[in-house]
Parts: C-alpha cells; sequence; structure tokens
C-alpha cells in the first residue's frame, strides 16, 4: 500500500456509519477540520466544531457534513450547544490561534489571541469531558512565553483535570512532514487515570513516498521573475535566501524552499511567502501535493478554492494522522 492509498484507507474509516455509542468530541477552533477529520478517521461522533473564519467553515461542511458548524465567535458558544449532559462528553479537543504564541511571529505576551485560550476553559468547566487535548506551536513554552504557558497550565489543572504536555513531531505519526506541535492532554482527575502521549508509530515518510503515484497535483501558482532564475540554482533542502547570499547578495525571498525527495517536507506554513518547491521540477508544488504533505487525503474537497487560500488552510491545520494517532491513543487510555 503506498502512502496515497493509506490515506484513502483512512478516508474510508472516516465515512464509516457512527454507532450511538461512538466515543464523542467537541472541536473548537476547527479551521478546515483537520483535528475533526483524524478524530472521525479513529472512530470519533463530533456533534459540535466551532470556527469563526468563512472559508474554513465551508470547507469543513463539505467534507465533514454531518457534524453541527457553529460559524461565529467561540465567545457566543453556550454550554446547552450540545445535546449532552455534564460529564459524558469525551474530549473537548481545541487549537486557540497560535500567533501570539509562535516563534515565527513577535511572540507578544499581551496579544489578545493568547486570550481565547480562556474560552477553551470556559466550556472544558461548562462540560467536564473525560478528556481534553490542547494542540498548539511548540514555542508556546519558550522565552518570553514561558509565563503564559504557565499560567495555561495551571488553569488546565485547576479545572480538575491531571496534565501533561509534550512536544510531538508529525513526522512519526505518518505524516511525510517534520511538524512540531505542542499537544497537551488532560484527563478528568474522578477517572484516576495519568494522562500520555502516543509513542511514535513508524520510521519517516519521505516525501518521495508521499508524493507516489499521485494522478494529480491540484492547483498550482507561478512566480515572480526573479525567482524564475533563482529555481534552478536551489538544490534539494535548500532555499533562496542561502543562494543568494553565497553570491554576495541580499537574502531576500527566505519563505522560498526546495523539498528533498528523500526526507520529510520541512514545516508547511500558511502565508503566501512561504512557496514550496517541487524536489525536482521548478515549480511550487500542487494543491494535492501540499494536501498529502499535511497528511489529507486525495478525497478531500477544496471546492472551488484559490491557491492561497488552500495553502492557509493547510498552513493553520492540525495534519488529520497526527490527530488521528492522538484520539486513538485517548480510546485506548480512557474510553
Amino acid at each position: 500500500m503506498n502512502y496515497g492509498e493509506e490515506l484513502s484507507a483512512a478516508w474510508a474509516d472516516h465515512l464509516r456509519p457512527r454507532q450511538t455509542d461512538a466515543p464523542t468530541v467537541v472541536s473548537l477552533f476547527a479551521g478546515a477540520g483537520g483535528s475533526s477529520l483524524g478524530y472521525s478517521m479513529a472512530g470519533f461522533r463530533e456533534p459540535l466544531a466551532v470556527e469563526w473564519d468563512r472559508h474554513a467553515v465551508a470547507c469543513l461542511r463539505r467534507n465533514l457534513p454531518g457534524v453541527v458548524v457553529h460559524y461565529g465567535d467561540v465567545s457566543e458558544v453556550r454550554p446547552d450547544s450540545i445535546p449532552l449532559t455534564r460529564g459524558s462528553l469525551d474530549v473537548l479537543d481545541g487549537s486557540p490561534p497560535c500567533q501570539g504564541f509562535s516563534t515565527a511571529g513577535k511572540r507578544l505576551a499581551g496579544d489578545s489571541r493568547n486570550q481565547l485560550f480562556h474560552e477553551y476553559v470556559r466550556l472544558l468547566r461548562a462540560w467536564m469531558p473525560r478528556c481534553f487535548v490542547v494542540e498548539n506551536v511548540a514555542g508556546m513554552g519558550t522565552g518570553v512565553m514561558r509565563p503564559i504557558f504557565r499560567e495555561i497550565m495551571g488553569e488546565l489543572r485547576g479545572s480538575g483535570y491531571r496534565v501533561r504536555a509534550l512536544e510531538m513531531i508529525a513526522s512519526y505519526y505518518r505524516v511525510p512532514q517534520r511538524r512540531k506541535r505542542m499537544i497537551i492532554i488532560g484527563v478528568r482527575d474522578d477517572l484516576d487515570v495519568e494522562p500520555s502521549h502516543p509513542k511514535p508509530m513508524s520510521a519517516e515518510i519521505t516525501v518521495r513516498q508521499a508524493l507516489a503515484g499521485m494522478e494529480s497535483i491540484g492547483k498550482t501558482v507561478d512566480f515572480c521573475s526573479s525567482l524564475k532564475r533563482l529555481a534552478p540554482h536551489i538544490h534539494p533542502g535548500g532555499n533562496a535566501k542561502k543562494v543568494l547570499i553565497k553570491h554576495g547578495k541580499k537574502g531576500n525571498h527566505y519563505g522560498f524552499n526546495r523539498l528533498d525527495y528523500d526526507a520529510p517536507s520541512m514545516t508547511l506554513l500558511k502565508s503566501s511567502g512561504n512557496r514550496v518547491l517541487h524536489p525536482r521540477f521548478d515549480r511550487v508544488l500542487g494543491t494535492r501535493e501540499l494536501s498529502r504533505l499535511q497528511s489529507f487525503p486525495d478525497e478531500y474537497d477544496w471546492g472551488d478554492s484559490g491557491y492561497n487560500q488552500i495553502q492557509e488552510r493547510i498552513g493553520n491545520s492540525v495534519p488529520p494522522l497526527l490527530m488521528r494517532a492522538v484520539a486513538t491513543h485517548l480510546r485506548s487510555l480512557v474510553m
């Protein structure tokens, strides 16, 4: 089974009918459904997802039509929004916006987006699920953000949960991308179970393996004339900045990188200023290629979305197979 077939098999698991006693998950800050898809692949039923971005909501509804989606601000979500009694929800999942935490940004401790975490805690305390998962950038536990990270961990423990945080690397969980994410897992105190994370599943999947057998690369975009001149000089694993500096020029185009066929992809970012070159050809990756590197199956329907929209959704998403590994682990741990 090649990687595309593996993803198709996971998509088939997502499409399987759910029994009424299937474990349940609610996803906050759900984006285009990367996390939701991972839970669905693991056999979960999702009574509610919350997302405020219109394009992300359209993608989520198109690919997970059985999920009720609250389109709007998470602060508007009422505890009675799910048809479950307090304590009966299995997992509350959430990826609060990471720009305030990200090592790629200015890492402002006072960034208002950091405070959206408190909306997550509000619903956690209202619903008291058996477990929770908070997914965010690895940088939230370092540097100037460390006090906020300690506050986050304190709030979660103070909500009645045993809590553990671990930086997970997606490439060890069937995702062909070295994406590092902080995954915080909590288990309700009364269950008397210590939280833990799934162990690495396998050797890393290379770009060559991930892109093998593709029938369509999807949509693509052109790049400016200066980058066209640079592209033939960028070796696998290299970038435009290094080429320019080598020739004594200013290191512009630092976000223009070429993949290495025989290694996993670097982290895929949402910005149109961060283009990824094919390992062999002088072109940017197509949207289907980007999707595979994030572990979205070829069957995932982006509709009529433009290239930049899809890149943004992918860059902001949780890799589905990473979250499937977490969800499967939680099922074995407490369900």
